[in-house]
């Protein structure tokens, strides 16, 4: 049966993680800590499918390695760590991300929204919205397919070239890649949300959404290239 620790005991052994000096008893308390996320999790996520009707993808724990730089590059307890748990919605763009954002808060009332569309992180676009169950905190991830594109695209670069990519460093080149595709997302984004309010009225809007896609898939398509060019293998679905 797994240790229960309390919330300093949680906090003291996050401390421990970030000197380095941690061994076997740390490593086997946070794989005990990271164990008690299974339940909680299990029942969000069943909700989110039997409830909702929201087909959900994604990992169960953040892995040791991730929690462990997590701590040292953040200036955050692991008590407090909103990500240990979770899973991913993906959406076919902003509109239906409103929409599952409104179902998600009328299902689960102890919950908090991270709007990283309002306040991109690194370039990282998506909605965040984390539910507190058995006093455990799972995070939902609910991505467009544009926004969930970008995020694949960040992964693969910080895969093959510097993991500091994900976070605002790395390569200028890379940054520049990025940056761009993170613009056109934003674009595309606004003229979804502004086709949604005019309608059948919004033919110009329409072929402007058009137009924008286009340009999106070519850079993508680019840089997919440039990519494989490097020996980095790239999903299909990435210049289709």
């Amino acid at each position: 049966m797994a240790e229960i620790l309390s919330k300093s005991q949680i906090d003291r052994l996050g401390e421990k993680l970030r000197t380095e000096t941690y061994g076997e008893d740390e490593l086997r308390l946070l794989d005990e800590y990271r164990r008690t996320f299974g339940p909680p999790y299990d029942e969000v996520v069943d909700r989110l499918e039997k409830v909702l009707d929201i087909p959900v993808s994604g990992r169960l724990a953040k892995s040791t390695n991730s929690i462990i730089e997590k701590l040292n590059r953040e200036s955050i307890r692991l008590s407090q760590m909103q990500d240990i748990a979770g899973c991913r919605i993906v959406v076919p763009d902003i509109v239906q991300q409103n929409r599952t954002l409104a179902d998600l808060t009328g299902e689960f009332s102890n919950s908090v929204v991270v709007d990283r569309r309002v306040k991109p992180s690194h370039g990282y676009r998506a909605v965040h919205f984390i539910v507190r169950d058995c006093d455990k905190p799972i995070e939902i991830q609910i991505r467009t397919s544009l926004q969930h594109m970008w995020a694949e695209m960040c992964e693969k670069l910080a895969d093959r070239i510097d993991p500091s990519i994900k976070y605002g460093g790395g390569p200028e080149e890379a940054r520049r890649m990025l940056e761009r595709l993170g613009s056109l997302v934003d674009g595309m984004e606004r003229l979804e949300l502004l086709l949604a309010t005019r309608g059948a009225a919004g033919d110009q809007i329409a072929q402007e959404l058009r137009s924008a896609r286009e340009d999106y898939v070519k850079s993508i398509g680019s840089i997919v290239k440039e990519l494989r060019s490097m020996g980095l293998e790239m999903p299909d679905d990435f210049s289709n």
